[in-house]
């Protein structure tokens, strides 16, 4: 499989990718240091520069695209502007690339599971979840505008209660999403920061099994408990 990193920083999602198997054929980032990381690391990865400039067609295709866009109008700490912000804005920007790569792709005769990129990975700060007016409206907007790859009519609606769980999914019937709140603490890092892991398969219902499946997710087992009894749990906060 071969991957495209947005808002690539120093490469983290590129080292993620080479330990699993994953080939990284191209990054954007803009600031010059992390840039210069990226390349001592990684030398063979493309750089493409500025996300506001790029053009998904023109771009080589890639199975997965990757990117956690910045967190600053989501984030607790900051203003809230939310997805409106100048910052956290730049997702819809993820989004219009992975448009315009399928699009491109489609054209050249691929079709259903075929179609590049199949699969998207977002990050974020869980300030997502209660972000926007009303109260959790950018999460909401982050589904709908994800969902709107393969379906543009697609709507999604508010949780019953207005409020959004930690990890949850949507399966439509050729495409899913699925989303969960990890943390850092329980992956080798010494220091609570948790993180939403967004995952979506634009051409099948695959995208639960990456979060919530034993062996899409090994080692986050939080102190105490057995493996059993975290995978358990996570399928019951997602159910």
């Amino acid at each position: 499989m071969t991957l495209g990193s947005l808002f690539d920083g120093i490469a983290g999602f590129p080292l993620a990718a080479s330990k699993a198997g994953i080939e990284t054929i191209w990054a954007s980032e803009i600031e010059p240091f992390p840039i210069a990381v990226s390349q001592f690391h990684f030398p063979e990865i493309q750089q493409v520069g500025d996300i506001t400039k790029l053009c998904g067609a023109d771009l080589p295709p890639v199975d997965i695209i990757c990117g956690g866009s910045p967190c600053q109008d989501l984030s607790v700490a900051g203003a809230r502007a939310g997805l409106a912000g100048d910052r956290s804005g730049l997702f819809l920007h993820q989004i219009r690339i992975i448009k315009e790569m399928r699009d491109a792709d489609i054209r050249r005769g691929r079709a259903a599971e075929f179609v590049r990129p199949r699969w998207m990975l977002w990050e974020n700060v869980p300030g997502a979840f209660s972000s926007g007016q009303p109260r959790g409206e950018d999460f909401r907007a982050v589904l709908e505008e994800t969902a709107g790859v393969v379906d543009p009519a697609c709507h999604v609606p508010r949780p019953a209660k207005g409020k959004w769980l930690g990890s949850g999914y949507l399966l439509a019937d050729c495409f899913s999403i699925a989303w969960r709140t990890v943390d850092a603490q329980f992956f080798g890092v010494p220091q609570r920061r948790r993180r939403i892991a967004l995952v979506a398969d634009f051409a099948g219902l695959c995208a639960p099994e990456v979060l919530f499946i034993e062996n899409g997710l090994q080692r986050y087992y939080p102190q105490g408990q057995s493996t059993a009894e975290a995978i358990a749990r996570s399928l019951a906060a997602s159910t």
